[in-house]
C-alpha cells in the first residue's frame, strides 16, 4: 500500500522558530500503526546539515516518540548500509533544500530504487519542500537559488520518483514565495500536466489510490493546478475525507470543465 505525506513547508523547531507541523507529523506516525515507529531522516537536500538533523531527531524522537536514525549520504555509507537503513524504517522523512542536488545524489547511489522498493513495501514516505517533490513525477523547485551566488535565478522542474498514480507534479510553498505562482503557471503552459500546490503547513496525503488534505484552513490551502486549453485553472482542494486520486488527472479535469 502506497503511503505518502507530502508537506508544503513549515518549521520543525529551528533555533528561534516554533514547531509548526506537529498536526501533520502525528498523522505520519499514525499511518505506521505503531506507537514508536522507526523513522529514517534523509537530509541530502541540505547537504546533511547537522543543525537540521538535530531538529528532526529532537522533534520526532524526543517530542513524538519515534526511534530516529539519520542517513548521511555525504558521509559515504556503503550501499549495504544504505539498503539496511531504508529496509528497517517504518517512516522515511526527507528534509528540504536543494531538490536537484538531492535527486542527482540519490540516482548516483541507487537510493531512488531503494525508496521505490520501500513504497511497495508500505513504508510511510514523507517530507517537506524537496521532501515533498521527490515522491511525485517532479515539481517546481528553487534549486538554482542555492548555486546562484547572488545572481538572478529561475525556478526549474526537477524530476522525482513518480510513485503515486496518476503522474502528478508537486509544488510546495505555493503562497509563501511571490514568484512561485507565476513560475508554476509558466511551467505548466502547453502541457496536460497537473500539479498539486501546497501552502506551508498543509499536507497532501496519499493512501494507495486515494488522497486527502491535512492542515488546510482559511489562510492555508491545497490546490490542483493545470491548463484547460487556454484557461489556467487553480482549484482549491479541501477534501478532509479520502477521495480517488484518479479524479486529479488532467483528463478528468478536462472532461468535467
Amino acid at each position: 500500500m502506497t503511503k505518502i505525506v507530502a508537506i508544503g513547508g513549515g518549521e520543525i523547531g529551528r533555533p528561534g522558530f516554533p514547531v509548526e507541523t506537529t498536526h501533520i507529523d502525528t498523522e505520519i506516525i499514525r499511518l505506521t500503526g505503531k506507537q514508536h515507529p522507526k523513522l529514517l531522516f534523509i537530509p541530502t537536500a541540505s547537504h546533511d546539515a547537522q543543525g537540521y538533523i538535530d531538529c528532526v531527531e529532537r522533534h520526532f524522537g524526543k517530542d513524538l516518540g519515534c526511534k530516529v536514525e539519520s542517513l548521511r549520504l555525504y558521509a559515504n555509507p556503503t550501499l549495504e548500509q544504505i539498503k539496511q537503513a531504508i529496509q528497517v524504517a517504518d517512516i522515511v522523512y526527507v528534509g528540504g533544500g536543494n531538490t536537484l542536488q538531492m535527486m542527482a545524489k540519490w540516482r548516483k547511489l541507487g537510493v531512488d530504487r531503494l525508496l521505490s522498493d520501500a513504497a511497495r513495501r508500505g513504508t510511510v514516505l514523507s517530507g517537506l519542500s524537496a521532501g515533498a517533490i521527490c515522491w511525485f513525477k517532479g515539481g517546481l523547485s528553487d534549486s538554482r537559488s542555492f548555486t546562484s551566488h547572488g545572481k538572478s535565478w529561475d525556478y526549474i522542474t526537477v524530476q522525482g520518483l513518480d510513485i503515486p498514480s496518476p503522474h502528478l507534479l508537486m509544488c510546495p510553498h505555493f503562497s509563501a514565495e511571490p514568484k512561485r505562482q507565476p513560475a508554476l503557471k509558466h511551467s505548466l503552459r502547453g502541457t496536460h500536466k497537473v500539479s498539486i500546490a501546497l501552502d506551508n503547513n498543509v499536507a497532501f496525503e496519499v493512501a494507495d489510490d486515494k488522497y486527502r488534505i491535512i492542515g488546510a484552513n482559511e489562510d492555508r490551502k491545497a490546490y490542483k493546478v493545470y491548463w484547460d486549453n487556454a484557461s489556467y485553472c487553480v482549484e482549491v482542494l479541501d477534501s478532509r475525507d479520502y477521495q480517488p486520486l484518479s479524479g486529479l488527472n488532467w483528463a478528468s479535469s478536462h472532461h468535467s470543465s
